[in-house]
């Protein structure tokens, strides 16, 4: 039995679960254990040289740990891309997210407005600077903490209004998900997987992200809110 230890940002978490399923027919031999936990707290095990044998991460976050040396060079396995999700309240008014202007506005309406501290939430504090209204707004954001999903501050009533990937929006109780941000602002995420540089079984990281990257694992990934790549 060969034993496989991954760690992964929240956002992969559930797709990670339906990918490693898919895998286990394939490789019974392998066992690989996941670990999902805030994405800026994944990148700071990888490089204090915790022990693992992958890392998957936003495409960034992979790039960053490769140019220091604690993933290994040309192990980059690109696995889905990973739009953003509006949400609100189950039962709240929905607002118009349809176009760029529409949302700007129910931005601007929200009572308070959340994100995270992931990529996406980068992202969007940019845009937000980008249209000019970070000051008017900045009092009334809810950042959520690395590892906590957006979506369980607007569950509990903490958030009006919030953003992340799809793939973490989905199923949770509490919610309604609106949409997809408008394609003018869509923020896309590019989720890659790569061989850990402490681990010692390289070979068996690359063939199970070569499988997880192949055409068998599309719809599973569709399935999860995601895109293939």
């Amino acid at each position: 039995m060969t034993t496989l230890r991954l760690i992964s940002s929240m956002a992969t978490k559930p797709l990670l679960a339906d990918l490693v399923s898919l895998y286990k027919a394939q490789a019974p031999s392998v066992l690989i254990q996941v670990e999902s936990v805030g994405g800026v707290d994944a990148a700071k095990r990888v490089q204090a040289g915790e022990a693992f044998d992958a890392v998957v991460l936003a495409s960034d976050a992979i790039d960053k740990l490769l140019a220091s040396g604690h993933v290994l060079a040309g192990s980059r396995v690109d696995l889905v891309h990973s739009g953003v999700a509006v949400a609100v309240p189950a039962g709240a008014e929905h607002p118009d997210i349809s176009t760029e202007a529409a949302l700007k506005a129910a931005i601007l309406s929200a009572r308070t407005l959340g994100y995270s501290t992931g990529p996406s939430g980068v992202q969007l504090a940019k845009q937000f600077e980008a249209w000019g209204i970070a000051d008017q707004i900045k009092d009334r954001i809810v950042q959520a903490k690395p590892g906590v999903p957006v979506g369980s501050l607007i569950a509990q009533g903490e958030v009006a209004l919030g953003f992340q990937q799809l793939s973490e929006m989905l199923g949770v109780p509490g919610i309604t998900v609106l949409g997809p941000l408008p394609d003018a602002v869509q923020i896309t995420t590019t989720f890659s997987g790569s061989v850990a540089a402490t681990s010692l079984q390289a070979q068996a990281v690359r063939a199970m992200l070569a499988f997880w990257a192949s055409a068998a694992c599309s719809q599973t990934k569709r399935r999860n809110g995601m895109l293939t790549v």
